[in-house]
Formats: structure tokens, C-alpha cells, sequence
């Protein structure tokens, strides 16, 4: 009996998948809020917390938000928003990065720059007015850390919100561990021109997320009212919805693991011996 226990468990020590894929995912799009709304509210509701934003988008420790509608003017088109403002300056655990060359977030109206990145035809808001773009890339990357810190943190759920898809896959979101390998990945709905998109995934099983890749669309935003070129979908972002950033937890390595079962192998040949 113990030799079948231990074998069994020399089996799944080598059988082991390095990566969790167990995600829920939540997703709905439309032309205007109303058609996202109960989608983004079950999603609130999966991860926890209250319904009215404290300090910093939190939710009672449990989830945090971005909407972009409390970035200052001075930081806010044509200004590039800095990568860690929502880890230093509004500290809720995220730091962006992209191929690109910043980041930008949509002027409010009576600014110099017109609203909504200067393409009114094309974009609207779900929680008005700004919103959020990568300049010179369609790539954002979200890396999360324990609020106001430096430290390493991982996420249970993530979501965002997607304006102006009009092609299908195009745009995506994908989770990754703190291994960089990828455990979820979803294609977003096409919502049509002006139209609002809404995906997000809630790990079931204990899975955690490090980091994530947004795609928006194929075109890129240059500055206000230029495009990377004039064809390709052009998308961009609202709301980021995700739960509390808690500090990461290591876990085996795939060689370590190898070393383990190695050595539950020599134990298992030594037991025969000794029969």
C-alpha cells in the first residue's frame, strides 16, 4: 500500500501542470454603458467589496479600481501620465509599461486639448471623461505590487474595459504568474464603433496573476487626433477593475519539483532494496 502512495504521488509530481487555467470569465459589450454595466457589477460583486470607493479606489482591502477621472490636469493630455502614478502618486498596487513610448490619459472638457484623445467620432466614456492609451503602442502591461510599495504582489481577478472595438481578435487580455507563464487569455468582444467592451477573468482554484497584457486593437495613438497609420482598429480603455494586490507567494519551480520527484524516486528504489 505505501509503495502504490508513493508512486502515485511520484506520477503527479511529474504530471504536474507548471501553470493553473482555471479562470471564470466575465464578458458582455454594447453601444452604450447600460450593455456593460451588470457584467462589470457581477464581476464587482465575484470579487468582493463595497460599493462606494475609499482612499486610493479601494474597496474595503478587497478590490481596487481605476477610472482615471481623478488624474490631474497637469498629467493628463497632451501630458504622458508617469508609468508608477497609480503605485506612488494614488498608490493602488499597479505600475504600467509598454513597448510604446508612455502613457496618456484623455483631456476633460474646457482643456486645451480636446476630449476623448481628439477623436469624438470614435471613442466615448463609460465613466466620464477620461480616458486611458498607450502612445506609440498598442501593448499596455499592468505588473502589480503591495500598494505604495515595491514589493512583488500578485492578483486574483482582473477586468478592464475596451472602447471602439470593431474588429474581432484584435484585442485581448491575458493574465500571466509570477513564472511569466501565461494561464488565461481572452479574445474581447466586438462592441462596433464608439461601443463599449467589457472582459475580466477571477481565478477559481488558487491561481495568481502577476502580471497583465492589454491589446488594444492594431492601431496605435500618436498624440491627439494622430494616428499610427489611418487604417487599423484603433482602441483604447476605461475602468480597470482587480482584487487587492497581496504580496507573492513563492511556489516550486518546475526544476525544483524535477529534484523532488528525483528524490522520492531514489527513496522508492531504496525501499525495493531493502523488501
Amino acid at each position: 500500500m505505501k509503495l502504490h502512495i508513493a508512486s502515485a504521488l511520484l506520477v503527479a509530481l511529474l504530471t504536474s501542470p507548471s501553470a493553473w487555467a482555471g479562470f471564470i470569465t466575465f464578458e458582455s459589450a454594447g453601444s452604450s454603458p447600460l450593455a456593460i454595466e451588470a457584467t462589470r457589477d457581477a464581476f464587482r460583486a465575484a470579487v468582493g467589496g463595497g460599493t462606494i470607493a475609499g482612499p486610493n479606489g479601494s474597496f474595503g482591502g478587497v478590490r481596487r479600481e481605476i477610472n482615471w477621472d481623478g488624474v490631474p490636469d497637469a498629467l493628463a493630455d497632451p501630458n504622458g501620465l508617469p508609468a508608477n502614478f497609480f503605485n506612488v502618486n494614488s498608490p493602488r498596487g499597479v505600475v504600467f509599461s509598454t513597448p510604446g513610448t508612455g502613457f496618456m490619459v484623455s483631456a476633460n472638457a474646457g482643456q486645451p486639448s480636446p476630449t476623448l484623445f481628439g477623436f469624438g467620432n470614435d471613442f466615448q466614456a463609460f465613466s466620464a471623461q477620461r480616458l486611458f492609451t498607450a502612445v506609440n503602442s498598442n501593448i499596455t502591461d499592468v505588473t502589480f505590487f503591495e500598494a505604495g510599495t515595491m514589493n512583488a504582489a500578485t492578483t486574483n481577478a482582473f477586468a478592464a474595459i475596451f472602447v471602439d472595438v470593431e474588429v474581432a481578435a484584435l484585442t485581448k487580455i491575458e493574465f500571466f504568474d509570477a513564472s511569466n507563464t501565461l494561464i488565461f487569455s481572452r479574445d474581447v468582444l466586438v462592441a462596433g464603433n464608439q461601443g463599449l467592451s467589457f472582459v475580466g477573468g477571477m481565478a477559481n482554484a488558487g491561481e495568481r496573476i502577476s502580471r497583465v497584457r492589454l491589446t488594444s486593437g492594431l492601431n496605435t495613438i500618436v498624440a491627439n487626433g494622430v494616428l499610427g497609420n489611418a487604417n487599423d482598429d484603433v482602441v483604447v480603455m476605461d475602468d480597470f477593475i482587480y482584487g487587492e494586490p497581496l504580496q507573492s507567494v513563492q511556489v516550486p519551480e518546475p526544476s525544483s519539483m524535477a529534484l523532488l520527484a528525483i528524490g522520492l524516486a531514489g527513496c522508492l528504489a531504496g525501499w525495493r532494496r531493502r523488501r
